[in-house]
Parts: C-alpha cells; structure tokens; sequence
C-alpha cells in the first residue's frame, strides 16, 4: 500500500477521534453522561457503531466506550519514509474514524448544532426509508450508490454528473466540501430536486456526515442480510456482506485531505473503492475491495463509467434514443406551475390513455404516429387534449394483459426528467416542463418510450408495438368514449366474483414513488383507487412478471370476517408498508382503513351530522359538504397514512357489495356530485333494488341540493334517506 496514502488516513483519523473526543468532554459537562441521544426514527441506535462493535448507544456516557475502542484501533503514524506493503493498518484507521464522525454526528444536537439542516441537507436515514431504498439494492432495482464527497470544479459539471449517475439507477450520497462548496450546494444553485424520491441525498456539508452513507450501508446487511451485530464476527459478516452485495463506491472531488483519507478508508473496509478526479496515490492489487482500493485522475466524463467498472455494479438498462435523461431516479420529479411547457389532463385538457392488443398484421413494429398539431404550437404554460393509444401484438399476448401494460404509462413516463404524470385511463394528468422542451423533448419522444420499454420489459408477451398520440379535440373526444367501453369490460369481467370465493388477494405497489408506505390490496369485490386495476388484472400481472409490482397475498386466517381482517393480509401490509401499518380493514373506512396515495379517483369522506358519507370524484371542483375541495382533501387523505373516515377508491368500487360493508355499507352514501352519480347510476340502483331500497341514489344529494352539510341533513329528512335511522357510524 502506498506509505502516502497510509500517511495520510492515520493523521487524519487522529484529527477526526481528537475533535470527537473533544466533542465527548464537551457534552459529558455541559448536559451529563445520561442525556439521551438517536438518530430520528431508526432502531439501530447509531449503526455504524452497533455493527462494528455491538454497542447500543443510546446515552452520552455510553460514547466513551466507543471513543477508547475507536483509540485502541488507531495504529502509530507511520514515518514519512517508511513502506507498508499492506492495507491492515490504514483499514483501522478507518473503522476508527468511522466510529469517531459518528460520535461527532450523534453528539450536534446536544451540542446545539443542527443534526438535520433546514436547509438542503438531510442528515441520517430513518427505517422506512432504508427499507424502501435497500430493497432496490437487494433486489438489483437500484444496482449501487455513490458516495460523492467534495464539489465539482463547476456547477454544470456537478449537474452532469448527477444526471450520469441517476441514469443509471445509482442513488448519489453527499457529504463534504472542497475550498467550502458542495456538491449539494452547486445541484440546489441550479434549482435541482434534491432528496430520496429523486436519488439524490445530501447527508450534510461536514466530511463526518459521510458516515450516514456508510451507516445506511451497515444497517442493508442487519436488515436484508438477518445479521445480528454483537462482536468481530459479526462485524465481518456485515462487511463482508456489503463487499459482496451492495455495490457502491465512493466519488472524490477536488483536494483529498487527511481527514478525507482517513473516512475513504473507512470505505475500503465495506470492499467500496473510491474513484479520484486528482492525483493521488494508487492502490490497484486486489484483496478487501474486489477490484481495484483507489484509482485516480480519471476525467470527469469517465468518472462514472470506471466506477462501475472497478465495483462490479451490474447495470441493466435499454438505452433510449430521447433528449432527456431517462431513469428511476427522475420518477419522483415533480413539476411546478411556474416551469411548465404544456399539460394535459387534469382540469386543463380532456386526456386518456389505452393499451389495446392487435393482430400482428395490425402493427407495424416501432410505429409512432402524431394526430394533430404537436405542443410547439399551444403557448407556454398552457393546455392540449391528448389521447394515447398503445396497440400491441404478440403471440402470448392476452386481452387480460392490456391493463397491465397501461398502467406501466404511468412509471414510464415519470422515467423521463421533465416530465411528469399523474393518475391513469382517462383521469391521467402530464406535465411537460420548460427545461424538457428546450432541450427537444416532444411527443414523439413520448411514443419512443412506450415503444422501446414494452419490448424490453415484456419480452414473454410484446412482439410489436406501435403508438398513436391524438391532439384534435373532436378526435379525442371520439376515442375517449372507446377507450371508457374497453375499462367498462375490464370492469366487468371480475362482476361475479366475490371476496369469499378466493383464498389470494394481490397487492399494487405501483404507486409507492409516490407514497412510499402506501399499497392497495386488491381483491375480487374491492379494485385498486386508481381505478385501473382489478383481482384479474393483479393475476394477470403476476403471471407476466413474478417479481412485479401485483403479488399474491394469502389471505390465511379470519380475524374479524364482518371487517375484513385476515392474518395473512395484515403480516404482508405490515411488511409492504415498511413497518408503517400493522392493521388493516378491507371493508371499514372508520377502523385501520386501507391507505392512499394520490391516484384515486374518487374521496370518502365521513360527515358525521349525517351519519354517512359523502364521495367527490377528481372532476368535481367546488366545494363539498365536508368544507373542502377535492384538491384539500387528497393532500388530507393521500401520502400513506391510514386516515379513519377517510379513504381513496375507484369509481367501480361505490356499486360494490363490499363498500364499506362494515360501516352500513351503500346506504350510508349521502352526497356525490351529480355528474358521479349518473356515471355509477346502473350499477348502484342494482345493487340498491337487490338490497329492498329502490329509488335510493335519487335519495342521494349532490350539488344542486347543497353544499354545506346541514343542507344535505334538510335534504335527507325530507326524503327519508336511511342514514338517519342507522347506528351512528363513530
């Protein structure tokens, strides 16, 4: 090993354990030994420090443990012109300094210093969102992570370098400062989205914050890999297993100093190399890492490329011929108001979306036709119709696979930075941003990603595919009413089935992008909120990709049948939510109610004068009995929580034996808006007449009768609605 090098990472490690143990004195008397300290919401106490030692700190006096191992690991400075021709030395360095930044880290808050920023940093990584995260690493979603420590010597290059990385799937770790800038500082200058959705995690701007990345490590292989920390062996195994199955790597920026040395030493030992942009010494000759320890003075532009390379990270992507960069890691992108090109849907535009099978003589492979006059021609900021129209032919394709490929729309779309897309059918809602425009994003570009992503994610079941986007009014308008009969017999092919009839739910957690603890369970009498997913089409997807968003859940034993609550569901919600919901009621709204993201089509909400419930659907704009509108109320009811009165739901779900059948079931609907009313007004009055209650929806206010809920009460007296004779829905 270069002497330099080992130099270097003892002194600094020193420099990191003095400002630890100073710290340490610094807290012992000004708050004493028993001041409690964590990170927020996690269960590994500090991590780094309960895997590498088996410590379970949880007061400041505990830490002086803590410090005298770190001490005891670190070697004797080296003499400037003595040789080590081996890493022992400078990897205990590192484990030392490890154990001495986190200290530090966990000792800000009690010494007044802000553990998480207000500003753009994040600090230290709780449970759910390491759950949500890791999975991606153990299950190849997300191929790596990348520790980038430092600045780039402009804020364009910084840009381009997060883009390179998040292209590929890598999530991107900052920490540190070079000449007092940050890699995080110069994204945010450049108005970049920071933060988990988006794959890029400022840590904080001291180089001690480093350690949160290698935490987060630590607790992947306690958490993924069953591994109990408790002594060396342990220990070893925990590296071991990030050497061996998380694929990271740390990125230097700009001047390595001691103390920078000192913490990529720390690295090391997790088997993550560290790729320099200036000349520093090399360790080439394999043994911890698997390939190369340190390799440096790569240019900027190949970076990224010899990282992969020297880790090992397996990346598994079809390159896409767009303006834009293409990846999961923009999927959580949002669009504002202010930076938006054009949109479609929503309230601004009618918009719908359709994948539909075809004959092999039907289409013509690669295909993209665009009806009508593209976004160039609408104003900024303005709005357009659209219709998408995915036809797609293959010999294992079934018409019980269509709606398994639409619903990939929606991730599909929110792949492309600067675009994003909310809902689905012919509730969905795009957004193009200004910057995506500039650069010479179009729709045709948006025909190019249906094309080339079905063919390379289906390949058991796509062969061909070809895309037609409609922009006329009066076409999409015509198309829209075939597109609504398709989702009609969809619909209606899981009619006669019932709840009981099956021994497996499935669950959807296409939507977690969004809301990460959220999933729907999806079964025979209950469709996803979204709308677009029933019991077939969750079967169907699972049997296209095992491995995919829609898996089966037994439902095992009965808790409480006239709920909904079975053990085997609640075991798989508990684990999808990343230990977030522990109940769960299929059929109440008022006890553990199923929780939402942001794509339902309809609200429920609770008006307790009337001792029923009201449903607004995403097109109604006014105000409601409940005083809120549609846009206040999903922001009430989305992001994952389980919200009693309150649940998110498909459309079809309101003519459901099963609507919460717990709670009074139909009868309980008191207020809908009208236009909702008709659009369900069939299958309601059917399931009203087979009930004893015919002429009920007209019993039902909407708006024209009120929109205060004391208004809706006069209303239900005067009709007799059986609300008012039911027991109390609290």
């Amino acid at each position: 090993m270069s002497k330099i090098i080992a130099t270097a990472a003892i002194k600094g490690a020193y420099k990191i354990y003095k400002q630890a143990e100073e710290d340490l004195t610094q807290a012992l008397e000004s708050a004493g030994a028993d001041t409690e300290i964590h990170f927020p919401d996690t269960a590994y106490h500090l991590p780094l420090i309960l895997a590498m030692t088996g410590l379970k700190v949880d007061k400041v006096g505990q830490l002086q443990d803590v410090i005298g191992i770190a001490k005891d690991l670190l070697p004797p400075v080296p003499s400037e012109t003595v040789w080590l021709p081996y890493l022992g030395h400078a990897l205990d360095a590192g484990i030392a300094t490890l154990l001495a930044e986190e200290t530090i880290e966990a000792l800000k808050p009690v010494l007044g210093k802000p553990l998480v920023n207000d500003g753009i940093w994040l600090g230290p990584t709780d449970d759910v969102i390491l759950r949500k995260q890791g999975i991606k690493l153990v299950d190849g979603s997300m191929p790596g992570f990348a520790a980038c420590v430092g600045a780039m010597p402009t804020n364009e290059e910084a840009v381009k370098l997060a883009n390179q990385l998040r292209e590929k799937n890598i999530l991107v770790f900052m920490a540190g400062s070079t000449d007092g800038r940050s890699m995080a500082e110069q994204l945010a200058e450049e108005g970049v989205q920071m933060g988990w959705d988006t794959y890029l995690v400022p840590y904080g701007k001291d180089i001690t914050a480093a350690v949160h990345a290698l935490g987060f490590a630590a607790r992947s292989a306690m958490t993924f890999g069953g591994i109990t920390p408790g002594d060396i062996d342990a220990a070893r195994e925990i590296l071991l297993y990030n050497k061996n199955r998380v694929f990271a790597f740390v990125l230097a920026l700009g001047e390595v100093d001691d103390e920078k040395y000192a913490t990529a030493a720390g690295a090391i030992n997790f088997g993550f190399p560290v790729i320099a942009d200036t000349d520093i010494p090399q360790i080439l000759p394999t043994g911890v890492c698997t390939y190369e320890h340190v390799v440096s003075q790569i240019p900027h532009e190949e970076m990224v490329q010899k990282a992969i390379e020297v880790r090992g990270v397996k990346i598994q992507i079809t390159e896409i011929d767009l303006p834009v960069c293409y990846g999961a890691a923009f999927e959580g992108e949002r669009i504002r108001k202010e930076d938006v090109a054009v949109e479609f849907g929503s309230k601004y535009s009618t918009c719908f979306e359709l994948a539909i099978m075809k004959d092999f003589d039907e289409v013509t492979d690669g295909k993209i036709e665009i009806i009508g006059p593209t976004f160039d021609e609408v104003e900024e900021g303005g709005a357009m119709p659209l219709g998408i129209v995915v036809e797609v032919a293959g010999k294992k394709m079934q018409k019980d696979f269509e709606p398994i490929l639409e619903r990939q729309i929606h991730h599909l779309v929110n792949y492309a930075k600067g675009v994003m897309h909310i809902g689905q059918r012919d509730i969905a809602w795009i957004r193009v941003s200004k910057a995506a425009k500039e650069k010479g994003f179009t729709l045709e570009h948006l025909g190019r990603v249906f094309h080339d992503k079905l063919l390379s994610d289906y390949p058991a079941i796509v062969d061909k595919v070809q895309v037609k986007i409609y922009t006329e009014q009066a076409k999409v308008d015509e198309l829209i009413e075939m597109a609504r009969k398709s989702y009609a017999e969809r619909d209606e092919r899981v009619a006669g089935m019932t709840d009981e009839s099956v021994d497996v739910f499935y669950t959807c957690t296409l939507c977690q992008s969004f809301a990460p603890d959220h999933l729907c369970i999806i079964t025979p009498q209950r469709l996803g909120l979204c709308g677009a997913y029933n019991w077939l089409d969750g079967r169907a997807s699972y049997e296209i990709n095992p491995t995919g968003h829609n898996q089966p859940v037994e439902k095992g034993d009965v808790v409480d049948a006239e709920k909904g609550i079975w053990e085997g569901v609640n075991k798989v919600v508990y684990e999808k939510s990343h230990q977030h919901l522990e109940n769960f009621s299929a059929y109440s709204m008022m006890e553990h109610p199923m929780t939402s993201c942001g794509c339902f089509e309809c609200i429920v909400a609770l008006l307790p004068l009337a001792n029923g419930v009201m449903i607004v659907n995403r097109e109604f704009g006014e105000m409601t009995p409940c005083g809120m509108k549609f846009s206040t109320l999903a922001g009430t009811v989305g992001g994952g929580q389980q919200v009693p009165g309150f649940i998110g739901i498909g459309k079809q779900y309101i003519a459901s034996k099963k609507f919460i059948s717990a709670d009074g079931g139909f009868k309980r609907i008191v207020w809908m808006p009208k236009e909702l009313k008709e659009m369900i007004r069939g299958r309601l009055e059917a399931l009203a007449a087979e009930a004893g209650e015919e002429g009920f929806i007209d019993k039902i206010a909407d708006e024209s009768v009120g929109l205060t809920e004391e208004e809706v009460v006069a209303h239900l007296e005067k009709v007799g609605h059986p609300a008012l004779t039911m027991d109390p829905m609290f």
